[in-house]
């Protein structure tokens, strides 16, 4: 059976689902089409689908309604919206009906791969933390517990420290992958759910406020070494526990 990601692409305009399509599938994906709502329903019912690439202006139920209709329903397949270029109100409303990312038009279908590879990164990185709260319970690393359910961080001497969301997680990706030099791109999908932008520094800022929680002297880390150049990495040794 072919595990490649399956891509529905929903869009009215044949030429462009044609197109996307056939470089999607060159590029190793899998691609279904669909030219309104009613077929995008019918695929989704009919295949396990990965992504969906979703066009805003469609006729009948357009993709902003889709959008909410499949959060409503509980369907937490990947959406990246397709708007017309300089649309800003509309790729803000898409994000809030549970868009995972916009691509605006006119787009190159390249860029439009990059943008799917990277929502589907940052899907894995999130099931892969699911699965760690399901089936393991802590993770200990020099002395230190995180709870995978309660999602807090013990001391040593049993001082519990309580993590904000964006610390959870980013400590998460570090524990999962330890003594691994980890790029700031790569952080940025696995703890922040987006994609890294050019010059975006604020994991940098994450990764200090963890520091200050983790290391005896934060100036001079031990656990979480900078790699100068490169990005970071989690120095300690983890063990884990159901």
């Amino acid at each position: 059976m072919d595990s490649s990601p399956h891509i529905l692409i929903v869009d009215d305009h044949r030429d462009i689902r044609d197109l996307v399509g056939k470089f999607l599938v060159k590029h190793g994906l899998r691609v279904t089409q669909a030219a309104n709502g009613t077929q995008m329903w019918e695929a989704l019912r009919n295949h396990r689908i990965d992504l969906v690439v979703l066009d805003l202006m469609l006729p009948g139920e357009d993709g902003l309604s889709l959008c909410r209709r499949m959060r409503g329903e509980g369907n937490a397949t990947p959406v990246i919206m397709l708007t017309a270029m300089g649309e800003e109100t509309d790729r803000v409303v898409g994000l809030e009906m549970g868009a995972d990312d916009y691509v605006a038009k006119p787009f190159s279908s390249r860029e439009l791969l990059a943008r799917i590879k990277a929502v589907l990164r940052r899907t894995q990185a999130r099931e892969t933390v699911q699965v760690l709260d399901e089936e393991r319970s802590m993770a200990r690393f020099a002395g230190w517990s995180l709870d995978l359910s309660r999602h807090d961080l013990h001391r040593a001497d049993g001082v519990v420290l309580p993590l904000s969301k964006g610390e959870y997680t980013l400590l998460v990706a570090f524990v999962e992958r330890p003594k691994r030099v980890l790029s700031r791109d790569q952080l940025l999908d696995l703890a922040r759910g987006r994609s890294a932008v050019p010059f975006d520094r604020s994991i940098d800022t994450q990764v200090s406020r963890l520091r200050r929680k983790l290391e005896d002297d934060p100036a001079n880390p031990a656990l979480i070494k900078t790699v100068w150049g490169d990005g970071y990495m989690f120095t300690a040794d983890v063990s884990f526990e159901s």
